[in-house]
């Protein structure tokens, strides 16, 4: 299949969208102008034998994770997903693969009302290569960044957290509905998803908002899947740094906390209090009444 054979094969599985004036086939696609006249733009890029390996993990499931992630950090900013572009790099012996991203990529578009409006295709010599870039909206209350955590402040999370190896990274649900809904029920002050650890994507919240965090070891809501590995690490670890859960950290006042905890208004997910931001900027963690420093830790690319 060539590469006009695999658009027009795309083409015929594109559903239209009242939001899209104009979809895959031409230069660029056109879409509509979001209501509160504010675009989200995020993009990531999953390539085999760093994020995945093709034998262990159907290119199904690479498609839908690698719009998945995009429509988490859409999630991150309390914001809808609109529109996405995908370009593939394929190996030379790729049309199956082809078809099989785009099915993965459809099961997360249509479960989050989310357009495939256009992108690319390349075949070369390497391994699948999926890239999405991704377009939302605002919501009415505007979006939430990483930088309005204060000092008192409350640090929650949607949970469990660890563990995501023995399966999570691949079928994780993006937070997108539960971030709309948090954001009606209080004022979120700072979120973020944690991809690479709780650690370490808290620690962007406190450097953003130029404050610090203490973590209280005993609420840190920890993945049965967490429990049952074995590898050396306690499931504490694994929940502070393992990554790849995709659920929120936020932060709201003590006030907007304990009503979150007194209601817990999302069906289905529990919300829990894992600390308290704090002046002095820096990450502790505090067990058993003892406090001590907290290093980012969770999962970086390495450049050389």
């Amino acid at each position: 299949m060539g590469e006009l054979q695999y658009i027009d094969w795309l083409r015929k599985r594109t559903p239209p969208d009242p939001r899209v004036l104009l979809g895959p086939g031409d230069d660029t696609a056109i879409l509509r102008a979001p209501a509160a006249g504010q675009w989200l733009a995020t993009t990531d890029m999953l390539l085999e034998g760093t994020h995945f390996r093709l034998g262990e993990v159907s290119a199904r499931q690479v498609g839908r994770k690698a719009l998945a992630v995009n429509l988490s950090d859409i999630a991150a900013m309390a914001g809808r997903p609109v529109a996405a572009l995908v370009s593939l790099g394929l190996p030379q012996s790729g049309a199956s693969l082809a078809e099989e991203v785009y099915l993965g990529l459809r099961e997360m578009a249509d479960a989050f009302q989310t357009a495939i409006v256009g992108g690319d295709t390349n075949a070369w010599n390497g391994g699948l290569v999926v890239s999405v870039t991704l377009l939302g909206e605002v919501s009415e209350r505007g979006a939430v960044t990483r930088g309005g955590a204060r000092p008192g402040d409350w640090l929650l999370v949607t949970g469990p957290l660890g563990g995501s190896i023995l399966g999570k990274h691949l079928d994780f649900t993006p937070r997108v509905r539960e971030a709309l809904e948090l954001h009606r029920h209080a004022d979120l002050h700072a979120m973020i998803d944690i991809s690479d650890g709780l650690a370490a994507d808290v620690g962007h919240l406190c450097e953003e908002s130029r404050c610090g965090v203490v973590l209280r070891a005993a609420d840190i809501p920890i993945s049965d899947a967490a429990q049952q590995l074995r590898d050396g690490k306690s499931a504490l670890d694994h929940a502070l740094g393992d990554g790849e859960d995709f659920e929120l950290a936020f932060a709201v006042s003590a006030a907007d906390g304990a009503k979150l905890l007194r209601e817990q208004p999302i069906a289905g997910v529990r919300v829990s209090r894992v600390g308290e931001f704090v002046a002095d900027t820096g990450m502790w963690l505090e067990d058993d009444g003892k406090r001590r420093p907290l290093a980012a830790r969770g999962f970086q690319h390495q450049l050389s």
